[in-house]
């Protein structure tokens, strides 16, 4: 593929099957896979410590391993497993490389819990084939993935002989596709979501709205007095504002610390990593605010047009 198709920078097949790793008296479940030096630069995987697989490996199908974190904090705890020897199916493999943290997928998998050897060892020592299970591969560029996505697709047909009137016997993923349909997942949670959250908002703002109302008409003889005695209605009009805003915040900031509180208790509880911004929650805590002033200007705009006069004979 790399060599006749000009829109593919790097190729690598892949093996793929869970495999029981032992390391002294110590043994892991994980995931092995048998790949070419070229899928470093497919995934933009770094080596954390040693190095990676290459071609002498390859050619030789050498009992060598790169492992992910996860692995080597299981079987190695905080020893620097460079050199150590692990055992897939009671055969040796010596550890050349660990990997960077990756962490985990958009599905939760864990990317750092992986062994990875030769793929060519992976076909002779444990899985006794001469296939392999899918290839990867890179685009020079972004713009020409699909590119070359048609390009594969053409040339595996040709390879495999398969005729205009046929349908293909592989297929062919490309995860900007998958990645276009994670996002519109996304949107449309974002978007119900959203919903969800402004209907809350509408609510808690009428309740506000007639909190305040109640409010003006209890206190009617109080803002007669306080005009007779000189206050002005854009005086009026601030005080109740400001409650109404009070109120509103108030509400925010009990809403945010029960947001931080419910997401570290998932975070220990179910183990799910969560991110708080404080950027979201400034803008989340001056929303609120914002909440106060719209729906607690009717009533301080009521409150400030009302006649001092009518508002002292009120009882």
């Amino acid at each position: 593929m790399v060599r006749e198709l000009p829109s593919i920078s790097f190729a690598s097949p892949v093996l793929r099957r869970p495999e029981q790793v032992v390391a002294g008296n110590l043994n892991w479940g994980t995931l092995a896979q048998g790949v070419a030096p070229e899928f470093q630069q497919i995934r933009d995987w770094q080596v954390a410590d040693g190095r990676f697989l290459h071609e002498g490996d390859m050619d030789s199908a050498a009992k060598v391993a790169v492992i992910g974190e996860t692995v080597a904090r299981q079987l190695f705890g905080n020893d620097n497993p460079i050199d150590a020897v692990i055992r897939i199916r009671n055969i040796p493999f010596r550890v050349v490389g660990l990997l960077a943290a990756k962490g985990q997928t958009g599905q939760g998998t864990d990317q750092d819990d992986t062994v990875m050897i030769p793929y060519t060892t992976m076909q002779k020592r444990l899985m006794r084939t001469t296939w392999v299970q899918s290839i990867v591969v890179k685009a020079v560029s972004a713009e020409r993935v699909q590119e070359a996505q048609e390009q594969i697709t053409l040339l595996l047909r040709q390879r495999h002989r398969i005729g205009q009137d046929r349908e293909d016997d592989f297929n062919v993923r490309n995860l900007s596709d998958i990645a276009e349909a994670a996002q519109t997942t996304a949107r449309v949670m974002a978007v119900l979501l959203g919903s969800v959250a402004s209907i809350s908002l509408l609510v808690g703002g009428i309740g506000i709205m007639n909190i305040m109302l109640v409010s003006v008409t209890e206190r009617t003889r109080e803002i007669g007095i306080r005009m007779a005695v000189g206050a002005r209605g854009r005086d009026i009009m601030l005080q109740f504002l400001v409650e109404a805003v009070v109120m509103a915040a108030t509400g925010g900031l009990i809403g945010i610390l029960l947001g931080i509180g419910s997401s570290e208790v998932l975070k220990e509880w179910a183990q799910w990593p969560t991110l708080i911004d404080p950027t979201i929650v400034a803008v989340a805590f001056l929303f609120s605010g914002a909440v106060g002033v719209f729906f607690g200007f009717y009533p301080a705009k009521k409150a400030a047009n009302l006649d001092p006069i009518e508002a002292l004979r009120y009882e």
